[in-house]
């Protein structure tokens, strides 16, 4: 089974949610990937063995000028702007804006486009402190302004045999729809504050168009109004899971310990989580 942990917003505790239901299948083999990539941070709470580091790479254009009579059809071929032609003089490459579609090698007549490897940050693989669970997470180079492609790629270390649970980044652009694309179900984390439901709209409104179920958690349950639980009851939204404002959930979280280890009375409410998302599904 695949779940998706995501929010409409950052810091609402999508990390939180998901490590601390790792945690929590302790009779089940889990494995999680982050696939917040600009930021992953799940790595911090699980203090994994790293087993493997390997290499992300997209794929860009390379212009062959022996070949090349810059006829110009590469560039108008191109819907991201990845190339310009400067007539008799130079083909511009824009790596950043390339999406490796592999296009512009096909629309020229004179075959003087090629591909080459673009490295665009790492994938790290390892196992947590504990041995109970299986980490895969991606890392996005400095100043790289795509995250697709690596997310793509943390993906395609997925192992069905496992209970896989996917970190999601916040928002609701392409990167988050690479992230939840093809899971069984998807857990979104807000927060009873404007902000929170207002967001909280956003992400509902891209899994409903995704055809994935979805129900929620409420992190610093306590704080705001009852707007969240409205706008759920009204949309016939479930609601998974209520996690307080608790200042030793604060606490364990700035030291990097995920609080199911501390507070073990929590175990026990993330796996009654699981069953409800199994019931669903059943």
């Amino acid at each position: 089974m695949i779940i998706s942990v995501a929010s409409g917003k950052g810091g609402t505790g999508k990390t939180t949610v998901a490590v601390n239901l790792a945690l929590s299948l302790s009779n089940t083999p889990v494995q999680l990937l982050d696939c917040d990539v600009e930021e992953p941070n799940a790595h911090i709470f699980l203090n994994p063995a790293i087993e493997e580091t390997k290499p992300a790479q997209t794929l860009v254009p390379k212009v062959n000028y022996e070949l090349c009579d810059y006829c110009g059809k590469c560039a108008p071929a191109c819907e991201y702007n990845a190339l310009v032609v400067v007539p008799q003089k130079e083909v511009m490459v824009f790596p950043e804006l390339c999406h490796g579609c592999g296009l512009c090698s096909l629309v020229c007549p004179q075959d003087a486009i090629s591909e080459i490897p673009r490295e665009i940050g790492v994938i790290k693989k390892g196992t947590s402190g504990d041995g109970k669970i299986e980490l895969v997470y991606g890392l996005l180079n400095i100043g790289e302004v795509m995250a697709t492609p690596l997310i793509d790629q943390v993906k395609a270390e997925l192992n069905p045999a496992k209970t896989v649970i996917i970190d999601v980044p916040p928002g609701t652009a392409c990167p988050v729809i690479a992230a939840v694309q093809g899971s069984d179900y998807c857990i979104l984390v807000t927060e009873p504050t404007p902000f929170g439901l207002y967001d909280l709209k956003l992400a509902v409104e891209v899994l409903r168009v995704l055809k994935i179920p979805f129900g929620i958690v409420v992190n610093k349950a306590g704080i705001g109004d009852r707007k969240v639980y409205e706008y759920c009851a009204k949309e016939g939204i479930p609601l998974l899971l209520e996690i307080p404002h608790d200042k030793r959930i604060a606490r364990y979280y700035s030291e990097g310990v995920p609080f199911v280890r501390e507070m073990p009375e929590w175990e026990e409410r993330f796996a009654g989580m699981m069953k409800k998302i199994e019931e669903y599904e059943q």
